[in-house]
């Protein structure tokens, strides 16, 4: 009787916090959806360029399932690359075949040179020119020797500072609300944008110490690749530790326990891995693509996959950077409105 009267207590517990319900039977609906249309989307095509190739080599290409660019100059094919158009291009020098691969992801090296190796060896008795000789392989980015760890670091740099900054940034500006201090900061005159300032200063010291460490012991320690700019590095990561700070504050207004914080793991954390770039997006639907565009973290991996595989400098992640300002800008002032609920100025 006393173990029912217990269950039945818990029951009720349940059916009183609608929230952990509905976390309890939608969350797992939710990934497991979204890990079905990132896993099950269609096959990944390479995007090849091709220069002064003959008719029937461009036909077996596509026929392997290449997306196939043809162009009349190298400076244009050379273009395509660096714009990231295309994965590589190949050409004919000195009766060798040159094969210049963007670099950056070894998955997609892999498929290319697989797809040109099986070019090369396939005899076509009907069509000599339509085989290959056997090519040379040049990178704009990266070399045969990087590594899938080289290629996802930059991204896992991301998630682990984004990830646990929220988390603990959340928790913790949720206990100085259970535990009265909030509500006695309200009770002062200070202003509700102070407190929100003071507390991502606060906050952000330690998130810096955390930005540094993590940036400086995958580069130095674990051997990340790291070609681009350490200072630019540390500041991607502080600023997507920074949003990540403003976020959980936000989201932290919404929760009464610390359970109920941790639920927004799945709501927002996990859709921002899926789409952070760990996985490859262009085998996704495009309006499943579209969604990555309203995730933060996904704008910071491609700022420091910029600057750590492709060497590139402010120029190509000052959009980037200016997003995540204005994110966190934007978090910390919507921060200020959801403490109104708690003081009215």
């Amino acid at each position: 009787m006393r173990t029912g009267a217990l269950m039945k207590r818990i029951v009720r517990q349940f059916m009183r916090d609608k929230r952990t319900l509905a976390l309890l039977i939608a969350a797992p609906l939710l990934v497991l959806t979204l890990m079905y249309l990132v896993f099950n989307g269609d096959t990944y095509k390479p995007k090849l360029g091709l220069i002064g190739m003959p008719e029937p080599v461009v036909q077996q290409l596509e026929a392997y399932g290449a997306a196939v660019s043809v162009f009349e100059h190298a400076d244009d094919a050379d273009a395509a690359l660096k714009d990231g158009r295309l994965d590589a291009y190949v050409t004919l020098q000195s009766g060798g075949t040159i094969v210049k691969l963007e670099g950056s992801d070894p998955a997609k090296n892999r498929a290319i040179t697989m797809l040109i190796g099986r070019m090369a060896q396939k005899a076509a008795p009907s069509a000599a020119n339509a085989s290959l000789p056997a090519p040379e392989f040049q990178y704009l980015h990266g070399s045969s020797e990087m590594t899938t760890f080289d290629s996802l670091g930059p991204v896992l740099i991301g998630v682990f500072a984004f990830f646990f900054v929220f988390l603990i940034a959340g928790v913790s500006f949720l206990k100085e609300r259970t535990s009265g201090t909030l509500e006695r900061l309200l009770a002062t005159p200070l202003r509700r944008w102070e407190i929100v300032a003071g507390y991502i200063l606060g906050f952000g010291l330690f998130t810096g110490i955390q930005a540094v460490l993590i940036a400086t012991y995958s580069i130095h320690v674990l051997g990340l690749m790291m070609t681009g700019s350490l200072w630019l590095v540390l500041l991607i990561t502080l600023l997507l530790s920074v949003t990540a700070l403003s976020l959980g504050t936000f989201l932290s207004a919404f929760a009464n326990t610390e359970f109920q914080m941790i639920q927004f793991i799945p709501v927002v954390i996990v859709p921002q891995i899926f789409f952070s770039g760990l996985f490859n997006m262009e085998s996704m639907s495009p309006w499943l693509r579209w969604l990555s565009h309203l995730m933060p973290l996904k704008y910071g991996a491609d700022a420091l996959r910029s600057v750590m595989i492709r060497g590139e400098g402010w120029n190509s992640v000052a959009f980037e950077i200016y997003l995540l300002i204005a994110l966190s800008l934007f978090f910390m002032a919507a921060n200020v409105l959801a403490l109104r609920k708690y003081r009215k100025i």
